[in-house]
């Protein structure tokens, strides 16, 4: 994004929104095939990142490695978007 249409969108109230899409956006880009696979639905709301996967096992691992999961995601977006993780199977 340009200096400007960042500083639009921050004095807009949008930048928030917009950086939780790109970080749903990139959930492909960062877990890879076979997670994106075995996941059901991404979703960021107010700095919280909800998971839906179709497997227990994937979903254990997630939860095991959820900092490092938001640091990931965080900084693929170039942003702190992310404050917390819930996980669900």
């Amino acid at each position: 994004m340009t200096d400007a249409l960042v500083a639009y969108l921050r004095e807009s109230g949008l930048e928030g929104p917009v950086l939780e899409v790109q970080v749903e956006d990139a959930w492909p880009r960062v877990m890879g095939d076979t997670v994106t696979r075995l996941t059901r639905s991404v979703e960021v709301k107010d700095g919280v990142l909800f998971v839906r996967v179709s497997s227990a096992a994937l979903k254990a691992q997630l939860f095991e490695n959820r900092f490092e999961l938001v640091r990931k995601l965080n900084e693929a977006v170039g942003a702190e978007v992310i404050r917390d993780c819930r996980i669900w199977g």
